[in-house]
């Protein structure tokens, strides 16, 4: 969905595909619903121009998302299909179009679903997701609200690829989203299985309590004590609805070291579904 206030000029074409609309837009990007002339297929098209040198940082991102986007045959992740350039005589490129599958829905950022049950659907399916990423070597390394869409019929897709890496990757700047981001991430320690981990449980901590937890990049201590967990109000604490044994989950995702943190996707999963059912059973009796 676009938002109100964003309406860049509508380019008639790109890279062969026509252009319909205007999506919204990411870092050094925007995104359209295009359509293939011939098959009359829709896809989403994301497209950089590069303006300067340092914009070359936005291409190797579309690469990067390429790379691990044409791999994946998960139905929760989101698919890329071709990755257009045009080059100068030079062979230097001036824009690139990376032709992705174009999802249907919300985000999180824009639309939270209505009850706690959805909210906990819609993490189980966020958590298979990763799971089958982390099982193809990669990690996300951005997850966070703008990054999981939601279809009206309830369908997960976990989007952007663009700054997903090969576990252990040790990267040379800090990147990811400061309210999301994890301790190593912004130490530049090597990303991990558990990077994700902690992404996710920010993303869900949000999600449950529509607040955001105070991370190494956004409150800046050295020593991280902010960071420990009696420092931090639970979900429970702030919504004694939400299930003691969810809210646990979410904080066991945010701890500071890695190591104390869930080994797995697949295991976290399996504690959302039994949290599930006791939330569906306690309805019932009531």
């Amino acid at each position: 969905m676009t938002h109100p206030a964003f309406s860049p000029v509508l380019p008639r074409s790109l890279f062969g595909y026509r252009v319909h609309e205007a999506l919204g837009e990411g870092a050094g990007s925007i995104i359209y619903r295009v359509s293939d002339p011939a098959t009359h297929q829709a896809y989403a098209l994301k497209h950089v121009v590069r303006k300067a040198d340092k914009d070359i940082r936005f291409v190797e991102q579309l690469e990067s998302e390429f790379e691990v986007g044409s791999r994946v045959r998960h139905p929760n992740l989101r698919r890329c299909f071709d990755l257009k350039f045009n080059k100068t005589f030079l062979l230097r490129v001036n824009e690139a179009g990376l032709i992705m599958e174009l999802v249907d829905g919300e985000s999180l950022e824009t639309q939270l679903p209505d009850s706690l049950v959805q909210i906990v659907d819609v993490f189980t399916y966020t958590a298979k997701a990763l799971d089958a990423l982390h099982g193809m070597g990669y990690v996300h390394c951005d997850l966070k609200p703008n990054n999981i869409m939601v279809s009206p019929k309830g369908s997960v897709k976990v989007i952007d690829l663009g700054q997903a890496v090969k576990i252990g990757t040790k990267k040379k700047r800090i990147q990811g989203t400061p309210d999301f981001i994890a301790p190593e991430q912004v130490k530049l320690g090597a990303v991990t299985v558990r990077t994700d981990v902690y992404n996710y449980g920010a993303t869900f901590y949000y999600a449950l309590t529509r607040r955001k937890l105070p991370t190494l990049f956004t409150a800046g201590s050295k020593d991280g004590s902010f960071l420990l967990p009696d420092a931090i109000p639970t979900p429970h604490q702030l919504n004694p609805y939400i299930p003691e044994a969810l809210s646990t989950l979410v904080m066991d995702c945010v701890k500071v070291q890695p190591s104390k943190r869930p080994n797995d996707m697949g295991s976290i999963g399996k504690r959302l579904e039994l949290i599930r059912h006791g939330m569906l059973s306690m309805r019932g009796r009531g």
